[in-house]
Protein backbone atom coordinates (compact mmCIF):
# COMPACT_ATOMS: atom_id res chain seq x y z
CA UNK A 1 0.00 0.00 0.00
CA UNK A 2 3.02 2.17 0.01
CA UNK A 3 2.22 3.90 -3.33
CA UNK A 4 -1.81 3.49 -3.29
CA UNK A 5 -3.49 6.72 -3.62
CA UNK A 6 -6.55 7.60 -2.09
CA UNK A 7 -8.82 6.16 -4.55
CA UNK A 8 -7.26 2.59 -4.50
CA UNK A 9 -7.65 2.99 -0.54
CA UNK A 10 -11.52 3.40 -0.97
CA UNK A 11 -12.05 0.58 -2.83
CA UNK A 12 -9.96 -1.83 -0.66
CA UNK A 13 -11.82 -0.67 2.59
CA UNK A 14 -15.02 -1.16 0.18
CA UNK A 15 -13.87 -5.02 -0.41
CA UNK A 16 -13.01 -5.38 3.00
CA UNK A 17 -16.33 -4.55 4.57
CA UNK A 18 -18.11 -5.91 1.79
CA UNK A 19 -16.17 -9.41 2.19
CA UNK A 20 -16.04 -9.13 6.33
CA UNK A 21 -12.66 -8.92 6.50
CA UNK A 22 -11.80 -7.82 10.33
CA UNK A 23 -7.45 -8.12 10.14
CA UNK A 24 -7.54 -6.48 6.82
CA UNK A 25 -9.50 -3.58 7.78
CA UNK A 26 -7.10 -3.36 10.83
CA UNK A 27 -4.54 -2.76 8.90
CA UNK A 28 -6.33 -0.19 6.39
CA UNK A 29 -7.04 2.19 9.27
CA UNK A 30 -3.27 1.73 10.49
CA UNK A 31 -1.69 5.03 10.70
CA UNK A 32 1.67 3.68 10.07
CA UNK A 33 0.22 1.17 7.19
CA UNK A 34 -0.45 3.99 4.56
CA UNK A 35 2.18 6.42 3.05
CA UNK A 36 0.96 7.39 -0.33
CA UNK A 37 -1.71 9.53 1.28
CA UNK A 38 0.81 11.97 2.40
CA UNK A 39 2.23 12.72 -0.99
CA UNK A 40 -1.01 12.83 -2.24
CA UNK A 41 -2.81 15.29 0.32
CA UNK A 42 0.05 17.72 1.66
CA UNK A 43 -2.07 20.06 3.84
CA UNK A 44 -5.62 18.08 3.88
CA UNK A 45 -8.90 19.60 5.95
CA UNK A 46 -11.99 18.19 6.00
CA UNK A 47 -12.88 20.79 3.70
CA UNK A 48 -10.45 20.22 1.21
CA UNK A 49 -11.93 16.58 1.47
CA UNK A 50 -15.34 16.96 1.23
CA UNK A 51 -15.05 16.26 -2.28
CA UNK A 52 -15.08 12.29 -1.16
CA UNK A 53 -18.09 12.56 1.23
CA UNK A 54 -20.72 9.73 -0.29
CA UNK A 55 -17.62 7.54 -2.19
CA UNK A 56 -18.46 4.55 0.43
CA UNK A 57 -21.52 4.29 2.51
CA UNK A 58 -21.78 6.18 5.61
CA UNK A 59 -19.90 6.31 8.05
CA UNK A 60 -16.91 5.02 6.07
CA UNK A 61 -16.49 7.91 3.71
CA UNK A 62 -16.06 9.75 6.69
CA UNK A 63 -13.34 7.61 7.91
CA UNK A 64 -11.52 7.70 5.42
CA UNK A 65 -11.44 11.06 5.98
CA UNK A 66 -10.38 11.42 9.44
CA UNK A 67 -7.87 8.54 8.54
CA UNK A 68 -5.97 10.88 5.67
CA UNK A 69 -5.93 13.82 8.35
CA UNK A 70 -4.53 11.00 10.96
CA UNK A 71 -1.87 9.83 8.70
CA UNK A 72 -0.59 13.65 7.91
CA UNK A 73 -0.54 14.97 11.69
CA UNK A 74 1.42 11.54 12.42
CA UNK A 75 4.21 12.20 9.33
CA UNK A 76 4.31 15.46 10.57
CA UNK A 77 4.70 14.61 14.29
CA UNK A 78 2.13 16.54 15.69
CA UNK A 79 0.90 14.05 18.34
CA UNK A 80 -1.56 16.49 19.88
CA UNK A 81 -3.81 17.08 16.65
CA UNK A 82 -3.51 13.14 15.15
CA UNK A 83 -5.09 12.27 18.73
CA UNK A 84 -8.23 14.90 18.35
CA UNK A 85 -8.63 13.26 14.66
CA UNK A 86 -8.24 9.46 15.81
CA UNK A 87 -11.04 10.07 18.43
CA UNK A 88 -13.09 11.35 16.16
CA UNK A 89 -12.45 8.43 13.67
CA UNK A 90 -12.65 5.77 16.64
CA UNK A 91 -15.76 7.57 17.35
CA UNK A 92 -17.64 7.36 13.85
CA UNK A 93 -16.33 3.43 13.89
CA UNK A 94 -18.23 2.69 16.73
CA UNK A 95 -21.40 4.06 14.87
CA UNK A 96 -20.38 1.17 12.84
CA UNK A 97 -19.61 -1.19 15.19
CA UNK A 98 -22.66 -1.04 16.73
CA UNK A 99 -24.39 -2.42 14.22
CA UNK A 100 -22.48 -5.59 13.61
CA UNK A 101 -21.10 -8.46 14.38
CA UNK A 102 -17.49 -9.59 16.22
CA UNK A 103 -15.77 -9.40 12.70
CA UNK A 104 -14.99 -5.94 12.97
CA UNK A 105 -13.07 -6.93 16.79
CA UNK A 106 -9.69 -6.81 15.08
CA UNK A 107 -10.61 -3.25 13.97
CA UNK A 108 -11.20 -2.07 17.04
CA UNK A 109 -8.65 -3.33 18.40
CA UNK A 110 -6.15 -2.19 15.89
CA UNK A 111 -7.57 1.55 16.34
CA UNK A 112 -8.31 1.91 19.86
CA UNK A 113 -4.65 0.76 20.50
CA UNK A 114 -3.34 3.41 17.83
CA UNK A 115 -6.07 5.84 20.29
CA UNK A 116 -4.02 5.06 23.39
CA UNK A 117 -0.83 5.28 21.60
CA UNK A 118 -1.50 8.33 20.00
CA UNK A 119 -3.08 9.94 23.55
CA UNK A 120 0.63 8.89 25.19
CA UNK A 121 2.42 11.27 22.93
CA UNK A 122 -0.13 14.05 22.56
CA UNK A 123 0.27 14.16 26.31
CA UNK A 124 3.90 13.85 26.34
CA UNK A 125 4.05 16.79 23.75
CA UNK A 126 1.21 18.51 25.96
CA UNK A 127 4.13 18.15 28.92
CA UNK A 128 6.70 19.80 26.76
CA UNK A 129 4.26 22.91 26.27
CA UNK A 130 3.98 23.23 30.08
CA UNK A 131 -0.05 21.96 29.64
CA UNK A 132 -1.34 19.31 31.22
CA UNK A 133 0.09 15.86 30.41
CA UNK A 134 -3.14 13.89 31.13
CA UNK A 135 -5.83 15.53 29.69
CA UNK A 136 -5.12 13.45 26.43
CA UNK A 137 -5.46 9.99 27.90
CA UNK A 138 -8.07 10.87 30.19
CA UNK A 139 -10.05 11.92 26.76
CA UNK A 140 -9.12 8.28 25.43
CA UNK A 141 -10.28 6.35 28.55
CA UNK A 142 -13.40 8.22 27.54
CA UNK A 143 -13.64 7.40 24.47
CA UNK A 144 -12.76 3.64 25.06
CA UNK A 145 -15.35 2.84 27.07
CA UNK A 146 -17.42 4.11 24.62
CA UNK A 147 -16.57 0.72 22.78
CA UNK A 148 -16.72 -1.59 25.93
CA UNK A 149 -20.17 -0.17 26.38
CA UNK A 150 -20.87 -1.30 22.55
CA UNK A 151 -19.06 -5.24 23.33
CA UNK A 152 -21.13 -5.54 25.83
CA UNK A 153 -24.61 -4.35 24.83
CA UNK A 154 -24.45 -7.02 21.94
CA UNK A 155 -27.40 -9.26 22.63
CA UNK A 156 -28.24 -10.05 19.03
CA UNK A 157 -25.25 -11.36 17.50
CA UNK A 158 -24.66 -15.28 17.75
CA UNK A 159 -22.27 -16.47 20.53
CA UNK A 160 -19.49 -17.27 18.34
CA UNK A 161 -19.83 -14.17 16.82
CA UNK A 162 -20.44 -11.58 19.33
CA UNK A 163 -18.99 -8.61 19.88
CA UNK A 164 -18.92 -9.17 23.82
CA UNK A 165 -15.37 -11.28 22.67
CA UNK A 166 -14.39 -7.84 22.64
CA UNK A 167 -14.81 -6.95 26.48
CA UNK A 168 -11.54 -8.29 27.92
CA UNK A 169 -9.41 -6.65 25.15
CA UNK A 170 -10.97 -3.12 25.50
CA UNK A 171 -11.09 -3.54 29.56
CA UNK A 172 -7.88 -3.97 29.50
CA UNK A 173 -6.42 -0.80 27.81
CA UNK A 174 -9.35 1.18 29.93
CA UNK A 175 -7.59 0.07 32.80
CA UNK A 176 -4.36 0.76 31.18
CA UNK A 177 -5.28 4.65 30.45
CA UNK A 178 -6.54 4.76 34.71
CA UNK A 179 -3.22 3.29 35.57
CA UNK A 180 -0.90 5.67 33.39
CA UNK A 181 -2.97 9.25 35.05
CA UNK A 182 -3.38 7.57 38.04
CA UNK A 183 -7.10 7.71 38.27
CA UNK A 184 -7.54 4.18 39.27
CA UNK A 185 -10.24 4.82 41.28
CA UNK A 186 -12.32 4.78 38.12
CA UNK A 187 -11.34 1.27 37.16
CA UNK A 188 -14.31 0.24 40.32
CA UNK A 189 -17.40 1.71 37.54
CA UNK A 190 -16.14 -0.50 34.64
CA UNK A 191 -15.44 -3.62 37.27
CA UNK A 192 -19.15 -3.04 38.74
CA UNK A 193 -20.41 -3.30 34.85
CA UNK A 194 -19.00 -6.81 34.09
CA UNK A 195 -20.15 -7.84 37.34
CA UNK A 196 -23.34 -6.67 36.25
CA UNK A 197 -23.68 -9.40 32.95
CA UNK A 198 -23.46 -12.28 33.41
CA UNK A 199 -23.84 -13.64 30.18
CA UNK A 200 -20.15 -12.29 29.47
CA UNK A 201 -18.27 -15.56 28.38
CA UNK A 202 -16.39 -16.72 31.67
CA UNK A 203 -12.78 -15.43 31.48
CA UNK A 204 -10.87 -18.52 30.61
CA UNK A 205 -12.80 -18.22 27.10
CA UNK A 206 -10.90 -15.87 26.49
CA UNK A 207 -7.70 -15.32 24.33
CA UNK A 208 -5.22 -16.01 26.99
CA UNK A 209 -3.46 -12.47 26.15
CA UNK A 210 -6.32 -10.92 26.95
CA UNK A 211 -7.21 -12.92 30.37
CA UNK A 212 -2.99 -12.42 31.26
CA UNK A 213 -4.05 -8.22 31.37
CA UNK A 214 -7.08 -8.46 32.53
CA UNK A 215 -5.55 -10.82 35.49
CA UNK A 216 -2.56 -8.54 35.52
CA UNK A 217 -4.68 -5.24 36.19
CA UNK A 218 -7.68 -7.15 38.97
CA UNK A 219 -4.18 -8.06 40.87
CA UNK A 220 -2.48 -4.62 40.79
CA UNK A 221 -5.83 -3.61 41.79
CA UNK A 222 -5.85 -6.21 45.00
CA UNK A 223 -2.16 -4.74 45.70
CA UNK A 224 -3.02 -0.99 45.92
CA UNK A 225 -6.37 -1.31 48.20
CA UNK A 226 -4.33 -4.09 50.44
CA UNK A 227 -6.54 -6.88 49.16
CA UNK A 228 -3.12 -9.26 49.05
CA UNK A 229 -4.42 -13.06 48.84
CA UNK A 230 -6.79 -11.45 45.95
CA UNK A 231 -3.69 -10.04 44.45
CA UNK A 232 -1.01 -12.80 45.08
CA UNK A 233 -3.84 -14.95 43.32
CA UNK A 234 -4.32 -12.70 40.20
CA UNK A 235 -0.68 -12.29 39.47
CA UNK A 236 -0.02 -15.43 39.72
CA UNK A 237 -2.53 -16.76 37.33
CA UNK A 238 -1.15 -13.80 35.02
CA UNK A 239 2.39 -15.24 35.40
CA UNK A 240 1.95 -18.62 34.89
CA UNK A 241 -0.53 -18.00 31.89
CA UNK A 242 1.66 -15.09 30.25
CA UNK A 243 3.85 -15.70 27.08
CA UNK A 244 7.32 -16.96 27.84
CA UNK A 245 8.67 -15.02 25.13
CA UNK A 246 7.03 -11.66 26.41
CA UNK A 247 9.84 -10.61 28.88
CA UNK A 248 8.79 -7.17 29.82
CA UNK A 249 5.41 -8.41 30.97
CA UNK A 250 6.55 -10.95 32.70
CA UNK A 251 9.17 -9.07 34.85
CA UNK A 252 6.05 -6.46 35.40
CA UNK A 253 4.29 -9.15 36.86
CA UNK A 254 7.14 -10.51 39.02
CA UNK A 255 7.75 -7.04 40.28
CA UNK A 256 4.67 -7.42 42.40
CA UNK A 257 4.22 -10.93 43.29
CA UNK A 258 8.02 -11.46 44.50
CA UNK A 259 6.84 -9.20 47.62
CA UNK A 260 3.67 -10.95 47.62
CA UNK A 261 5.23 -14.26 47.63
CA UNK A 262 7.96 -13.40 50.54
CA UNK A 263 5.17 -12.62 53.30
CA UNK A 264 3.99 -16.39 52.46
CA UNK A 265 8.10 -17.61 52.44
CA UNK A 266 8.51 -18.75 48.84
CA UNK A 267 12.05 -16.61 47.89
CA UNK A 268 12.42 -16.28 44.50
CA UNK A 269 14.76 -18.84 43.04
CA UNK A 270 18.63 -17.56 41.74
CA UNK A 271 17.58 -19.20 38.46
CA UNK A 272 14.67 -17.16 38.17
CA UNK A 273 16.01 -14.18 38.90
CA UNK A 274 18.90 -14.22 36.74
CA UNK A 275 16.44 -14.20 34.10
CA UNK A 276 15.19 -10.96 34.68
CA UNK A 277 18.51 -8.97 35.75
CA UNK A 278 16.76 -5.32 36.75
CA UNK A 279 14.22 -7.79 39.44
CA UNK A 280 17.76 -9.25 39.92
CA UNK A 281 19.22 -5.82 40.82
CA UNK A 282 16.23 -4.75 43.21
CA UNK A 283 15.64 -7.74 45.35
CA UNK A 284 18.71 -9.71 45.90
CA UNK A 285 19.65 -7.72 48.27
CA UNK A 286 16.30 -7.39 50.48
CA UNK A 287 15.93 -11.69 49.52
CA UNK A 288 19.96 -12.19 51.07
CA UNK A 289 19.43 -10.06 54.38
CA UNK A 290 15.85 -11.88 54.83
CA UNK A 291 17.96 -15.37 54.68
CA UNK A 292 20.91 -14.01 56.91
CA UNK A 293 18.72 -12.40 59.46
CA UNK A 294 21.22 -9.43 58.35
CA UNK A 295 18.97 -5.81 59.32
CA UNK A 296 21.73 -3.91 58.59
CA UNK A 297 22.48 -4.97 55.11
CA UNK A 298 18.04 -4.94 54.75
CA UNK A 299 17.83 -0.85 56.20
CA UNK A 300 20.49 -0.24 53.86
CA UNK A 301 19.00 -1.83 50.71
CA UNK A 302 15.68 0.18 51.48
CA UNK A 303 17.97 3.35 51.81
CA UNK A 304 19.09 2.56 48.96
CA UNK A 305 16.49 1.85 46.61
CA UNK A 306 13.88 3.93 48.70
CA UNK A 307 13.17 6.40 45.30
CA UNK A 308 12.75 3.42 43.17
CA UNK A 309 10.18 1.59 45.29
CA UNK A 310 8.45 4.51 46.03
CA UNK A 311 7.81 5.11 42.18
CA UNK A 312 6.65 1.67 42.21
CA UNK A 313 4.21 1.85 45.33
CA UNK A 314 6.58 -1.08 46.94
CA UNK A 315 8.28 0.83 49.79
CA UNK A 316 5.73 0.68 52.83
CA UNK A 317 5.43 -3.48 51.32
CA UNK A 318 9.57 -3.84 52.17
CA UNK A 319 9.68 -1.64 55.28
CA UNK A 320 7.25 -4.09 56.62
CA UNK A 321 8.70 -7.42 54.94
CA UNK A 322 12.22 -5.80 57.19
CA UNK A 323 9.83 -8.28 60.13
CA UNK A 324 10.78 -11.33 57.71
CA UNK A 325 14.40 -10.19 58.54
CA UNK A 326 13.76 -9.62 62.33
CA UNK A 327 12.56 -13.20 62.38
CA UNK A 328 15.68 -14.85 61.18
CA UNK A 329 17.99 -12.92 63.31
CA UNK A 330 16.17 -14.45 65.98
CA UNK A 331 15.80 -17.77 64.53
CA UNK A 332 19.72 -17.74 64.23
CA UNK A 333 19.55 -16.70 67.87
CA UNK A 334 17.62 -19.92 68.81
CA UNK A 335 20.21 -21.80 66.49
CA UNK A 336 23.06 -20.27 68.90
CA UNK A 337 21.44 -21.18 72.01
CA UNK A 338 21.13 -24.80 70.48
CA UNK A 339 17.71 -24.71 70.25
CA UNK A 340 16.73 -24.46 73.81
CA UNK A 341 13.89 -23.62 74.95
CA UNK A 342 15.02 -21.09 76.85
CA UNK A 343 16.56 -17.81 76.33
CA UNK A 344 17.13 -14.82 77.97
CA UNK A 345 15.51 -11.82 76.33
CA UNK A 346 19.37 -10.10 76.69
CA UNK A 347 20.49 -12.88 74.08
CA UNK A 348 17.96 -11.26 71.39
CA UNK A 349 18.97 -7.75 72.62
CA UNK A 350 22.21 -8.48 72.36
CA UNK A 351 21.66 -9.61 68.73
CA UNK A 352 19.80 -6.48 68.02
CA UNK A 353 22.70 -4.35 68.73
CA UNK A 354 25.42 -6.40 67.09
CA UNK A 355 22.82 -5.50 63.85
CA UNK A 356 23.09 -2.04 64.57
CA UNK A 357 19.46 -2.06 65.88
CA UNK A 358 20.22 1.04 68.93
CA UNK A 359 17.44 -0.84 70.95
CA UNK A 360 16.68 -1.08 74.50
CA UNK A 361 16.64 -4.12 76.83
CA UNK A 362 12.90 -2.87 77.03
CA UNK A 363 12.29 -2.51 72.97
CA UNK A 364 14.09 -5.79 72.15
CA UNK A 365 11.63 -7.56 74.82
CA UNK A 366 8.93 -6.20 72.36
CA UNK A 367 10.20 -7.16 69.51
CA UNK A 368 9.98 -10.61 70.57
CA UNK A 369 6.53 -10.31 71.73
CA UNK A 370 5.73 -8.92 68.78
CA UNK A 371 6.98 -11.75 67.02
CA UNK A 372 4.98 -14.10 68.66
CA UNK A 373 1.84 -12.02 68.57
CA UNK A 374 2.21 -12.13 64.57
CA UNK A 375 2.94 -15.97 64.43
CA UNK A 376 6.80 -15.99 63.73
CA UNK A 377 7.63 -17.73 66.93
CA UNK A 378 5.70 -19.83 69.20
CA UNK A 379 5.83 -19.49 73.04
CA UNK A 380 5.64 -16.62 75.60
CA UNK A 381 7.97 -14.04 77.56
CA UNK A 382 8.26 -14.62 81.25
CA UNK A 383 8.83 -10.85 82.29
CA UNK A 384 9.31 -11.30 85.81
CA UNK A 385 12.22 -13.86 84.69
CA UNK A 386 13.32 -12.04 81.47
CA UNK A 387 12.96 -15.04 80.04
CA UNK A 388 12.07 -16.21 76.27
CA UNK A 389 10.23 -19.54 76.24
CA UNK A 390 9.88 -21.48 73.05
CA UNK A 391 7.85 -24.17 72.09
CA UNK A 392 9.30 -27.32 72.24
CA UNK A 393 8.51 -28.14 68.96
CA UNK A 394 8.14 -26.15 65.77
CA UNK A 395 9.29 -23.12 67.55
CA UNK A 396 9.79 -20.99 64.36
CA UNK A 397 7.04 -22.05 62.14
CA UNK A 398 7.52 -21.81 58.56
CA UNK A 399 6.14 -18.53 57.15
CA UNK A 400 4.21 -20.65 54.62
CA UNK A 401 2.26 -22.13 57.39
CA UNK A 402 1.17 -19.27 59.11
CA UNK A 403 -2.88 -19.06 58.90
CA UNK A 404 -2.71 -15.00 57.72
CA UNK A 405 0.70 -14.31 55.97
CA UNK A 406 -0.68 -10.81 55.04
CA UNK A 407 -1.79 -10.01 58.49
CA UNK A 408 1.63 -7.92 58.86
CA UNK A 409 0.47 -5.90 55.87
CA UNK A 410 -2.82 -4.58 56.67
Amino acid sequence: MSSARFSTFLTQLAEALREEKGPELAYLLKPTSEKGLIKEFRNPTKQSLSYYEGSLESPWDEIAIQYVLVVNHCARKRAVDAFKEEGTLVSLFLRFFATNSGWTLPALFSILRDLRDLASDADLEAASNGQDNTANMEEAARIISKAFSSCVTDRQSPVAESRKWGVYYVVGLILKCYFRVRRISLSKNILRAINANPDIPPLSAYPRSHQVTYRYYIGMLGFLNEDFAKAEQELTLAFYNCYNGAHSNLERILTYLIPLRMFRGHLPSRELLQRFPVLDDLYTPFITAIRLGDIRTYDASLDRFERRLVDLNLYLTLEKARELCIRGLFRRVWIAAEKSTRIPVSMFHAALQMADEETSSEEAECLVANMVFKGFVRGYISHEKQMVVLANTNAFPKLSDRPTPYALLQ
